[in-house]
């Protein structure tokens, strides 16, 4: 009985791990691209790689159904979806 408990404390623990580890992921990748790009706004280059994140993830659940959101799948598409924004972004963006 004390291990029932115990596994399901873990599983409440870790309910939202995958949204967390996506989440630093798609901040990452955003901080990475503004730093190879001559660092010119660290807050677009993140909003820009949060809507592919989420656009990426939408594809995998609801598009395709490859995954769901208690498997950690999507996680990869979220961040194909934020490479593929980012580099949009910065391929289309108008510079001065």
């Amino acid at each position: 009985m004390t291990r029932r408990r115990t596994s399901a404390r873990r599983e409440a623990r870790l309910e939202y791990a995958d949204i967390i580890l996506a989440g630093a992921g798609v901040f990452a990748l955003g901080w990475i691209a503004d730093l190879l790009t001559g660092r010119r706004g660290l807050f677009a280059a993140s909003l820009v790689s949060a809507t592919g994140a989420v656009c990426g993830a939408f594809l995998a659940v609801r598009v395709f159904g490859v995954a769901t959101m208690d498997e950690i799948g999507w996680t990869a598409w979220s961040g194909a979806g934020a490479i593929l924004c980012l580099g949009t972004f910065f391929l289309f963006r108008n510079t001065r």
